[in-house]
This record gives C-alpha cells, sequence and structure tokens, in this order.
C-alpha cells in the first residue's frame, strides 16, 4: 500500500506545464551547406563504336582527338609485326581516334553471321579487322623495299609525302584519281543494288 501511494503522489506531482517540451516549436536545423562538387576537366558526351573497355582521349568540347598517321588510304604498306608478319597490302580504312587501319586480305578474323530472313541459313565469313599503324611501314613497288615517310613542300608549293629511302613521291594525283575513281565504283555498286532487289521483287 505504501507503494502504491508513493507511485500516486509521484504521479499528481508530474504536470504537462511542468514539462518544458510541450507548448513549444521544433527547432528545425538549417540545412546543410550543399558540397562543392568540381565538374569533368575534359567531359566526353560523343558516342564512337568503340569497346567497352577502350578510352578515348577528348579535346574541352567533348570531340575526341584525332591522332597523326604517317598513312593514308590508298598506301601500300608491308607489316612489320604481328602474326601477318611480312605480307604486302593496300590500306582501305583508317581510324584517327585509335590509330588503327584496315588493310586488305590481311588479319582475317572469323565471324559467324545469324540467318537475318526466315529459311535462309546462317554462313561464317572472314572479315579484315584493324591493326595498329606502327606495325605497318609503307612499301615501294618499284624497289620492292620498305621505308619510313618524309615530308616536302614541291617548287608549286604543294607539300607531299615522299619514301626516305627512294625518294618516290606519295602523294601523286594519279593516286587521288584512282582513289577517286574506286569510291565512284563502290557508290553505283551500292546504289543499283536497292534498284535490281526491287525489280527482282516486283
Amino acid at each position: 500500500m505504501a507503494a502504491m501511494a508513493a507511485l500516486q503522489s509521484s504521479m499528481n506531482g508530474l504536470s504537462l506545464s511542468s514539462n518544458p517540451f510541450f507548448g513549444q516549436r521544433l527547432s528545425i536545423p538549417p540545412p546543410l551547406s550543399p558540397l562543392h562538387i568540381k565538374p569533368r576537366e575534359n567531359p566526353c558526351l560523343i558516342v564512337v563504336k568503340l569497346k567497352r573497355w577502350e578510352r578515348k582521349e577528348c579535346k574541352p568540347n567533348s570531340l575526341p582527338v584525332l591522332h597523326k598517321m604517317h598513312v593514308k588510304v590508298g598506301d601500300t604498306i608491308k607489316v612489320i609485326s604481328g602474326r601477318d608478319k611480312g605480307k604486302i597490302g593496300e590500306i582501305s580504312k583508317i581510324f584517327k581516334h585509335n590509330s588503327t587501319i584496315v588493310v586488305k586480305d590481311i588479319n582475317l578474323k572469323t565471324k559467324h553471321m545469324k540467318s537475318r530472313e526466315e529459311g535462309q541459313p546462317g554462313q561464317i565469313i572472314k572479315i579484315e579487322a584493324p591493326i595498329h599503324s606502327s606495325n605497318v611501314m609503307l612499301y615501294s613497288k618499284e624497289k620492292e623495299v620498305t621505308s619510313r615517310v618524309g615530308h616536302k613542300v614541291l617548287d608549286d608549293g604543294e607539300k607531299v609525302r615522299y619514301l626516305v629511302k627512294t625518294g618516290e613521291i606519295i602523294d601523286s594525283d594519279e593516286n587521288w584519281k584512282k582513289l577517286k575513281e574506286a569510291a565512284k565504283e563502290k557508290t553505283e555498286v551500292a546504289a543499283a543494288a536497292p534498284a535490281a532487289d526491287s525489280t527482282a521483287a516486283s
């Protein structure tokens, strides 16, 4: 009984007014200052067909850095390193963002193609994979030697490339004409293919 009386007296002594918490507004702490995050120096927004593990260097304007190369499309080269060492071919494509080139009938890879239409079987084809430009050297068909490339200015003010060993000029008008004619033939063939398919279907 004594314990119950003591508990009752303590409950009566406790009042809501005596508690300093009731009747006051909650004070909300001020928001934390925002963190100052430095933006990336060279944000790269251009998407290029690269492998997931490849990284490309970018300029401040988000464009990929294009490396200078000693070879161009249409040059005759000789492979000096790798599995196809000693083979000679002609350059068909160049990729300046990673300094790689595609050479005709060199560095062939096997690709398994799925059937695109019903009833059409799949096939296994050979494609030309790119190789790094440092694994090739310019080749002279006349002297049958490899050489480094040099640059000089002709009397008419035109800057051309030449082979250091033989002195043969690479950037000639004939070579450019051949390249233009080959490009025209490719475009004509590509344009004629859809027309032939439409006539066959009709």
